[in-house]
């Protein structure tokens, strides 16, 4: 990463550094917010971390003794922060728009530097410096090769390495993708070296679910779940009902949608979930076969070709159709 050491500089000379991330906040989004906090603390300097909305239930034991501040709940805050900063960090995500509206205008108009940092596709050009790496695995990663880059692998301790293993572990689905390789086992390496305990990271995100939260996956499975057999792709969906129904809480249904990619014979599974004002949709494939562009040309989204998130602001039943009819294009 050449462009480490000057991110480095940058760092010390700045007063006011402000750490974002994307909307609907997830392990890798959260990891590699905390870690490059923690990273910079460790070099002597203080930022804070700004996300649109909190934390998800599932991996709040992250954060530790640190405050993400979130628009959803401190507008004020935020926007105070983000018009004061001299450094801005983009961090998951590849357009102001991933902040949404009102705080992406915030993130656009702040007069700071932006550097982004980022493993998506067809980034925007919103940023002054961008580290833009498709081919990584993870954010996370990122922020591992930048401090290794920096010169800075002394100052990876456990703290900094939690967060940022979570954020590999969770976008990879346990280091289950295509886009693993052997230079992100290496960081790993490095990780666990610092004194990270990979069980207990595992443990903490996975086996502390709550009751109602197992009643609600199993149930979608159970009931809400269709196979598209010609095609080989697995719809499962979910609606407001239901999830008042099971008391649902945010996190509650995070990587559900590999659960119904596992079934044999599937290669798309697509999750549809209803919301106030839209419905939220997670495509997964398997292979060759790419998901980005039908969430992309259909669905106000995209992402990664076997990994790939959407918005449709139609009924959910009318969303569903709709992407039953496009599948004979796209697979």
């Amino acid at each position: 990463m050449r462009e480490a050491k000057s991110i480095i500089e940058t760092i010390k000379n700045a007063k006011r550094i402000v750490i974002t991330s994307h909307k609907s906040p997830d392990g890798d989004s959260v990891g590699s917010s905390l870690g490059l906090l923690r990273f910079v603390q460790a070099l002597g300097y203080n930022a804070v971390v700004c996300h649109p909305d909190p934390c998800p239930n599932f991996i709040d034991w992250v954060k530790e003794n640190d405050t993400i501040i979130d628009f959803e709940n401190n507008p004020a805050d935020v926007k105070e922060h983000l018009e004061a900063a001299d450094v801005l960090f983009a961090l998951d995500y590849n357009g102001a728009g991933r902040l949404g509206n009102e705080m992406g205008e915030l993130f656009t108009a702040a007069s700071g530097k932006k550097i982004m940092i980022d493993h998506h596709l067809n980034p925007d050009d919103f940023v002054d410096v961008a580290i833009s790496d498709p081919s990584v695995c993870s954010t996370s990663q990122l922020i591992v090769e930048l401090i290794v880059a920096s010169g800075n692998s002394d100052l990876i301790n456990a703290s900094i390495g939690n967060p940022l293993y979570l954020g590999i572990m969770t976008d990879t689905g346990s280091f289950r993708f295509s886009s693993v390789t052997s230079r992100t086992h290496e960081l790993l390496a490095l990780l666990l070296k610092s004194g990270v305990k990979q069980s207990d990271i595992h443990e903490k995100t996975f086996d502390n679910n709550r009751l109602d939260q197992l009643r609600l996956r199993s149930y979608i499975i159970a009931e809400r779940l269709e196979i598209v057999e010609q095609y080989g792709i697995a719809i499962i969906s979910v609606t407001n009902k239901e999830k008042e129904r099971f008391h649902y809480i945010k996190g509650d249904t995070e990587g559900l949608v590999n659960v119904a990619l596992a079934i044999e014979g599937i290669k798309v599974a697509a999750f549809f979930v209803e919301g106030d004002d839209m419905v939220k949709i997670s495509f997964r494939s398997k292979g060759d076969i790419a998901v980005n562009q039908l969430s992309a040309d259909n669905f106000n989204g995209g992402g990664h070709k076997n990994a790939a998130g959407g918005a449709s602001f139609v009924s959910l039943e009318e969303t569903i159709e709709k992407f039953k009819s496009l599948v004979p294009k796209y697979f």
